[in-house]
């Protein structure tokens, strides 16, 4: 009884071991398994398996240098497939992982830096076209959409609509109130492509009333306003100065002038006029 109490240790001893063996051996066969997995599971687009493996092998990396080799590839592999079908925020954020991990490369931080930038020209894009909810969309995956500061890309193109959004709505309001020239400078303070096509209407609406208005005041001020006067301009100035060289005064060689030319002076409000 004594000898069999005196094997048993041994005997769980040795059981213990062999699993332990067994497990270490078993750890060792899966860890070579893992990188052939990987690359399969890569190449056929089995996103799920790829990260799955990559990170087993993460964690067997005591065992082996591999894995971060092997992570690497397979977040390169698939932050790319990803990015080609237009899921931008895994894309990103698969791609931001491989950056910051032990297997990223310079190569991998500029290919970050120049989806990013794509996303940005193709919000900008958008934006110009008319889409600001749309250009914010493509904004949000890298975070740029909104920031607490307001400094953010996407708090930049919010601002520069809304400013051109305000100057229209004030050129409309200037405009039901015939102030002409304050109206067209609202409108030449739009710079937003799809704001000035939509506000394009306004501007030669506003143009044309102006350019009235010039002429008229051209006419107004014009000397001997055909209205009043039906004298040929170029007989009448020249008596005029004929009369003024001979002493008279503006007023007087005026009148002397018209009668001279068969006509009678006639007035309308602060204008006057050589009628015959």
């Amino acid at each position: 009884m004594a000898l069999r109490r005196h094997r048993l240790p041994r005997f769980w001893l040795a059981v213990t071991l062999g699993l332990v063996a067994a497990g270490v051996g078993a750890a060792h066969w899966w860890e070579a398994q893992l990188p052939s997995r990987l690359e399969q599971a890569a190449a056929d687009g089995n996103y799920e398996a790829c990260l799955s493996y990559s990170e087993q092998l993460a964690a067997l990396r005591w065992m082996s240098g591999r894995a971060p080799r092997e992570q690497g590839r397979c977040r390169r592999h698939q932050a790319e497939t990803l990015w080609q079908a237009e899921k931008w925020a895994e894309a990103l954020k698969l791609q931001l992982l491989l950056s910051n991990s032990p297997a990223g490369t310079v190569a991998d931080r500029k290919r970050l830096q120049s989806w990013q930038q794509e996303l940005k020209s193709r919000a900008l894009a958008r934006f110009e076209a008319g889409d600001l909810e749309g250009a914010i969309t493509l904004l949000k995956p890298m975070g740029e959409d909104q920031h607490p500061d307001g400094n953010a890309y996407g708090d930049n193109l919010r601002q520069l609509w809304s400013r051109n959004r305000l100057q229209q709505e004030r050129a409309r309001g200037l405009i039901s109130q015939k102030r002409w020239w304050e109206a067209l400078e609202a409108l030449n303070r739009i710079d937003h492509p799809w704001w000035k096509s939509q506000s394009a209407g306004l501007q030669r609406q506003v143009e044309n009333e102006i350019a009235g208005l010039k002429a008229k005041e051209q006419e107004h001020h014009s000397h001997g306003d055909n209205r009043l006067s039906n004298v040929p301009m170029a007989d009448l100035d020249g008596a005029v100065q004929r009369n003024i060289v001979l002493g008279l005064d503006d007023w007087t060689a005026f009148t002397t002038a018209c009668r001279q030319l068969g006509g009678k002076v006639v007035e309308a409000g602060p204008e006057t006029g050589c009628q015959r």
